[in-house]
């Protein structure tokens, strides 16, 4: 027996392309186990040290997935040059009806952000007055997110809603600020 039979009988049946193949399913599942335990996004970064795929191939991977799943109940979100996996938009409602447990954001993070959007644009000295030092670490996740901008201004910072909070809370722009400025005049005129 040549050493070719030998090396074609010790594969089996399997062929260097169906070995190929294997490969990169597994690739594809390390790359989507990881989104789907993480429940937070993940950068390129993290990806690649939990997975230990090519980082050329983690990227076509992800762009393939976030294809794949935007027929589903649940999508590949990309922000910020980092990834998740969650539920898709349309469905939101009726996961956090029945959804148990922690939440994306803590308590304290929650009435800080919901302070920004109903003060915004608020400067951060005025939003640390109001919730402590505690808050420059929300601001911090916020920024990160892309959910809240900071602009230097003198020796403190404004802080204003982006447009990707709206999308990461699926809610309308146009019909929020309008919310938003009715209850701050009858606010005002109380």
């Amino acid at each position: 027996m040549t050493d070719e039979e030998t090396e074609n009988k010790s594969l089996g049946s399997e062929t260097i392309e169906e070995l190929d193949e294997g490969l990169e399913r597994e690739n594809i599942r390390k790359v989507e186990a990881a989104l789907f335990v993480s429940g937070r996004f993940l950068s390129i970064g993290e990806l690649l040290t939990l997975t230990d795929v090519n980082p050329i191939l983690l990227r076509k991977i992800l762009t393939d997935l976030k294809d794949k799943y935007g027929d589903f109940g649940i999508e590949i979100v990309e922000q910020n040059g980092k990834w998740k996996m969650d539920v898709a938009s349309e469905y939101k409602d009726l996961v956090n009806k029945l959804a148990t447990g922690e939440s994306e954001f803590s308590k304290a993070e929650q009435e800080t952000l919901a302070i920004i959007a109903y003060k915004k644009p608020m400067k951060q000295s005025v939003l640390i007055k109001i919730r402590g030092n505690k808050a420059y670490d929300h601001i911090k996740k916020f920024v990160e997110l892309g959910l809240v901008n900071k602009k230097k201004i003198g020796h403190t910072a404004e802080l204003n809603l982006r447009d990707d909070f709206y999308d990461y809370f699926s809610l309308g722009k146009e019909d929020k600020l309008e919310e938003i400025e009715k209850l701050k005049e009858h606010n005002e005129k109380k």
